[in-house]
């Protein structure tokens, strides 16, 4: 197969910390320079979140800024992705950092489970960041945690109501939703076929699933995510020493399926994103 494979790295997330894994890049300077390490590794997609000065989660747009900044110099090309998750605020705080213009941010197009809480997306809201990405000319990458997710993306995308190309990222292991499961995973892959034959896919991991959902995605010729946003370990024994390093695993099953890792070019490309830098 020689379809070029897009990796995205989420380098931090809302949930890990430095006592989870001390290489999880907190503060802005350490996020830019893991993601430069993740992007000379292959990633070509920055799914991004920002921290505090306590470390937790913020919707705070200068963060952002300080760090869309950051990476446009110092991985002038890679596709910079921001996080509207729910972790990170309330309401319309969500999508406060959007008017940055960004390449992509993340959307949820409903609700589910999470391990201690409900991730609420209601139709309200989700429609509201669905107009900011329209205005911005921002693409999303629909982040489905459920089957009905994919399907009202792909309604969505139909409609007009999704701007750009559609880009669904199939999000797996989390627990109390979606479990990692490959009858699962091929029955998403065949939706996706059925209800948006001409859409982009990929899928992430969570935890101990993280390289088993990314082999599946690369094997099915799909695009793939991952980074200590998911995952903190190397293996059972050893934490990842870096994004880069999940990086590196990811770029080694492209290699082992024949499938080349997408350059920052290709991926533009691929997603429909110019690059105006």
């Amino acid at each position: 197969m020689s379809k070029p494979c897009i990796i995205c790295v989420a380098i931090t997330g809302a949930v890990p910390t430095k006592k989870d894994n001390p290489a999880v890049p907190i503060s802005v300077p350490e996020q830019i320079e893991s993601t430069h390490e993740a992007f000379e590794a292959g990633a070509s997609i920055a799914h991004l979140h920002v921290r505090d000065d306590e470390g937790k989660p913020t919707a705070d747009r200068d963060r952002f800024a300080q760090l869309k900044e950051g990476i446009e110099k110092h991985c002038p090309g890679m596709i910079i992705q921001l996080s509207t998750g729910g972790r990170t605020g309330n309401g319309k705080d969500r999508g406060a950092m959007l008017s940055l213009k960004p390449d992509m941010a993340s959307l949820a197009v409903g609700s589910n489970n999470f391990p201690n809480r409900v991730y609420e997306n209601p139709p309200d809201l989700v429609a509201w960041l669905a107009d900011e990405m329209r205005e911005h000319n921002i693409t999303p990458e629909i982040e489905a945690f459920d089957l009905s997710h994919i399907i009202h993306s792909a309604r969505m995308n139909k409609e007009g109501f999704l701007p750009g190309k559609l880009y669904v990222q199939f999000v797996m292991g989390v627990k109390n939703a979606m479990p990692v499961d490959k009858h699962v995973f091929d029955f998403y892959v065949a939706t996706m076929e059925r209800l948006a034959p001409d859409a982009n896919w990929c899928a992430a991991g969570i935890g101990a699933g993280q390289l088993l959902v990314n082999e599946w995605s690369i094997a099915a010729g799909g695009h793939t995510r991952t980074g200590l946003e998911d995952n903190v370990r190397l293996n059972k024994t050893t934490l990842a020493p870096s994004n880069a390093a999940l990086v590196k695993l990811t770029a080694d099953l492209c290699e082992k399926y024949e499938r080349p890792v997408a350059t920052w070019q290709q991926a533009r490309e691929i997603l429909g994103i110019p690059f105006t830098g």
